[in-house]
């Protein structure tokens, strides 16, 4: 018996309770934001302890995931494929628990702030809604089991994103506002007429039975139907050449606005490709085409960033950048190079709002984030200056920071698939790496190390701090007026994802080891249609019994080696090795008997 076995059967009858949480209590803080329109105190603790809530209990979702197997919710009692499914599995579940550290952490900062620098000007009693609107969508794009609900979570942090974008309407804001929703718009549109092809291929949008019919699919009409997806997600992610909106979009919001868009936003449309990739499209005949777009994605992302003169629009330009590795994790097709993407992809989340953070103090500090500008703080902000560095080094790929790591696995992941192309991916990571290094030195060495008296325009600085709204006022540096200490939970925030993300150094052989898992039950695609769908998908009951369907497979043994690496067949009936098996509950009441004496009882994801 491991230590946390105990935890995880004491906690597993509750899950059918539990998974739901993620997407309603964020609606429920959200209502509750409005309830109280002028008492901003009240609304603050109410957002403050709803994310701090959700962190909790996608932390407690992942542990049980993680030694009981993929639990699934069939909303209403009405079993696949007829009704919608929430499923968490590894995958979704690590993606939940990374981003509640990201939303309760912005959100923290956002409160401090407000705390010395609100004014009547700050648009405040729409932040706050807005922002658990936000979160909402993203926890129900990680949870949906079926293409349709993907598409709505999508749709609901594109209404939040966008209100998020445009605080205080300057014509700045407006504009990158109305371009960003255009985008979206498109993207949304390619996303719906992608949703009607596949329903007219397989008659289905559960993304489990997708993946059984799409097997009977011809190969270029499955080609054809994941390319659309793959231009619908691609926006999302801002993968090349679908990636020029994300420059001009995220920089003109407030910094801890573009911390959460950076770290989630483009995630959510990683998270859609590999599951996809993984689930549904199993052939791998658009590796290739995605191994291309991750070269020029990491390339031509970080030669844009190496031209630009403002820390914001430089690291928008580094996060599409650093997409690319995570595509060329997916391209792979291996199980070990998409555990070095999952990897990558929790690394990154924490560094870039990390960094985005720092850039808010940075504007609070100095009165603004342009490198024509900046100097001295390493003289005048000794603190920020520490809060940069290590999440800079970290992105850059030094050792023993977790983009090291991640950047090992994604190497030794290429160097095990042994194709020409696959090297010359490695070859474009490490000279974007290099090259990442390169930026964030510049940043280091002009807003750092240089005395702000040799800066071109560093005479110049913002009026006075503006958490969310924009302010074009400007004044000599000497004349404005002194913004006081920075608030402790600015600090204490932006620390903690600094922590965090180096943190994940000291533990990444667990860390590891889970990302392993979760890509080895992800890309065994029977664990998954079994935990949706039972044994006999062609006849859904709203039958609630609690059966085991799987006879053990999907169980992570206790001797250890449950991080042991394997590569699954997409379209064969191979079990998980039993190094890395674990539960698969469902909730169809359909049966099997169960032949391991080892085999329990598993909670099934009806509305008991």
């Amino acid at each position: 018996m491991t230590r946390l076995e105990p935890f995880t059967e004491a906690v597993l009858p509750y899950m059918p309770y539990l998974i739901p949480l993620p997407v309603l209590l964020p609606a429920l803080a959200a209502a509750g934001c409005l309830l109280f329109p002028r008492m901003l105190n009240v609304r603050r603790a109410f957002v403050f302890f709803t994310l701090l809530a959700l962190a909790v209990l996608s932390a407690t979702m992942l542990i049980v995931v993680d030694g009981e197997g993929i639990q699934t919710l069939q909303i209403g009692g009405w079993d696949a494929p007829l009704g919608i499914t929430l499923v968490a599995d590894r995958l979704s579940t690590m993606m939940l628990f990374v981003s509640s550290i990201i939303l309760f952490a912005v959100m923290w900062f956002a409160i401090a702030q407000g705390i010395r620098d609100d004014t009547k000007d700050e648009p405040v009693a729409v932040f706050l809604p807005s922002y658990m609107l936000l979160t909402m969508g993203v926890n129900l794009s990680f949870l949906a089991g079926d293409l349709f609900n993907l598409y709505v979570g999508f749709e609901i942090f594109l209404v939040a994103s966008y209100v998020l974008m445009t605080l205080g309407a300057s014509p700045s804001r407006v504009r990158a506002g109305v371009g960003y929703v255009m985008v979206s718009m498109a993207s949304s549109m390619v996303f719906l007429f992608g949703i009607a092809v596949t329903y007219a291929a397989v008659g289905t949008v559960n993304l489990a039975q997708i993946g059984q019919r799409m097997e009977d699919v011809p190969g270029g009409t499955q080609a054809a139907i994941f390319g659309v997806l793959l231009v619908a997600f691609g926006i999302k992610a801002a993968v090349f050449p679908l990636d020029s909106w994300l420059p001009d979009a995220y920089p003109t919001a407030p910094s801890l606005v573009t911390a959460v868009f950076a770290g989630l936003l483009t995630k959510v449309g990683v998270y859609a490709i590999i599951r996809m990739r993984t689930t549904v499209f199993t052939d791998g005949s658009l590796d290739v085409l995605l191994m291309v777009v991750a070269l020029a994605t990491m390339l031509i992302g970080i030669l844009g960033a190496m031209a630009q003169n403002d820390i914001k629009r430089l690291l928008s330009f580094t996060l599409v950048s650093h997409i690319g590795y995570m595509i060329f994790g997916i391209g792979l097709g291996s199980s070990q190079g998409l555990s070095g993407a999952i990897f990558y992809m929790v690394h990154h989340i924490l560094v870039q709002t990390a960094l985005f953070l720092v850039v808010g103090l940075i504007e609070r500090h100095a009165g603004t984030s342009s490198l024509r500008r900046l100097g001295s703080l390493m003289y005048t902000a000794p603190v920020i200056t520490v809060l940069y560095l290590i999440p800079a080094l970290n992105l850059g790929g030094i050792p023993p920071f977790s983009g090291f790591l991640g950047k090992v696995m994604l190497f030794h992941a290429g160097a095990e698939a042994n194709t020409w192309m696959s090297w010359v991916l490695i070859g474009g990571a490490v000279i974007t790496s290099l090259l990442t290094l390169y930026v964030m030195i510049m940043v280091w060495s002009k807003g750092f190390v240089r005395d702000r008296k040799d800066a071109p325009e560093g005479n110049m600085a913002m009026a006075r701090p503006a958490p969310l709204a924009d302010i074009t006022q400007e004044v000599e540096f000497s004349e404005r007026e002194s913004v006081g200490r920075t608030p402790f939970g600015m600090l204490a925030a932006t620390a903690m994802l600094v922590i965090a993300s180096s943190a994940i150094s000291v533990v990444a052989g667990p860390i590891a080891s889970i990302t392993d898992r979760a890509a080895n039950s992800t890309q065994d695609v029977n664990i998954y249609r079994t935990a949706v769908l039972g044994t006999d998908p062609g006849e859904p009951t709203r039958n609630l019994e609690l059966e085991r369907l799987d006879d053990g497979e999907d169980r992570r043994e206790e001797s250890g080696n449950a991080g042991a690496r394997h590569t699954n067949s997409s379209t064969s009936s191979q079990t998980a090795p039993s190094s890395s098996s674990q539960t698969a509950p469902s909730s169809s009441s359909q049966t099997t008997p169960s032949s391991s004496p080892a085999a329990t009882e598993s909670v099934q994801g009806g509305d008991s």
